[in-house]
């Protein structure tokens, strides 16, 4: 035991010390290229997504995602604020070599990730239709939207919980470990979705099971990464709510929560005017909202290289801050 808690030691060391010492160009490229690939996979499998479902369903199944959408961007916003505020309080309070700190940190934003996962999981299959009013859903979309949208809710646990676990570990210096669950995620949902959509003629539904199997997949990996952690040592007392961890960690991570809720804001204003105007053109409402959506995945191709630079960097900055 003394043996294993020295060698925990020196490994912990030797993390701090790459992040206080090493050239940052090497530093950059260790953190940044995996969270730059993740995030490319992750919008590419989008697409890939949007185009077995408009060849297996129409334009209709791609308008019935895209108001789905805001739904689990929601979702998102709230576990990178956890999951970037954790990461970003892990960071610094390994700098100042405060460990134990850092620990409570990390308990606390997974807790309060799995608490809000449960708690959106529940409000959205309550709620379902009245969300997809708000988001521009018409009579058209809501056939495909509404089996679509109570899968995908089933999935917000693995979804939400599954991203706050993968700020935490690229954090605790393993950005590599990070990039191959998600990509691993992807790569199994672009396997599904054929196979569902075409094979069990399945449908939107098919494309719904795919994506939450894929996020079941990363969500498992992350969690029994936890169990071999690096820079700090989790226990039961790590867990428990403390008022001052989840002040600093919502703190620390509410500019990620405010811009991904940009997102969801622009989506749900377009999504209606295109719903109401496109009305009075010759596409209809559907078309507009359907284009629309497929033009902001593509957008997020870009975002996924700036948004992964800076990702990256941020356990470099935290540390050394």
């Amino acid at each position: 035991m003394k043996n294993k808690s020295k060698q925990s030691m020196e490994t912990t060391y030797n993390e701090e010390n790459i992040l206080g010492t090493e050239k940052i160009g090497k530093l950059i490229r260790k953190f940044a290229i995996p969270s730059i690939i993740s995030l490319l996979v992750n919008s590419l499998y989008n697409i890939v997504d949007q185009i077995f479902i408009g060849w297996g369903v129409g334009y209709l199944g791609n308008g019935a995602t895209n108001v789905v959408f805001p739904i689990t961007m929601i979702c998102l916003a709230f576990s990178l604020m956890f999951g970037d505020g954790s990461s970003a309080y892990l960071s610094l309070k390994l700098g100042e070599k405060k460990d134990k700190e850092a620990t409570k940190g990390v308990g606390n934003g997974i807790v309060l990730s799995v608490i809000v996962a449960l708690l959106f999981c529940i409000l959205t299959l309550a709620f379902l239709n009245p969300l997809l009013n708000l988001f521009g859903c018409t009579d058209a979309l809501r056939e495909f939207a509404v089996p679509y949208g109570r899968i995908i809710a089933i999935g917000i646990p693995f979804m939400m919980i599954g991203t706050t676990l993968n700020s935490i570990i690229r954090a605790d210096g393993s950005p590599k470990f990070a990039m191959t669950s998600m990509v691993l995620g992807a790569v199994i949902n672009i396997g599904l979705d054929p196979l569902l959509i075409f094979v069990f003629k399945m449908g939107v539904s098919g494309a719904a099971i795919a994506t939450i199997f894929s996020q079941f997949i990363t969500f498992i990996l992350n969690v029994l990464y936890l169990r071999k952690i690096k820079s700090i040592t989790l226990s039961i007392d790590s867990f428990k709510l403390k008022f001052e961890a989840v002040k600093k960690v919502v703190s620390l991570g509410i500019s990620s929560f405010i811009t991904q809720m940009s997102f969801v804001v622009v989506a749900a204003v377009q999504n209606n005017l295109f719903g109401k105007y496109g009305a009075l053109s010759k596409y209809g409402p559907d078309i507009p909202i359907t284009v629309v959506g497929i033009v902001m995945k593509i957008n997020q191709i870009l975002n996924s290289i700036i948004v992964g630079i800076t990702v990256g960097a941020q356990p470099i900055f935290g540390y050394n801050y």
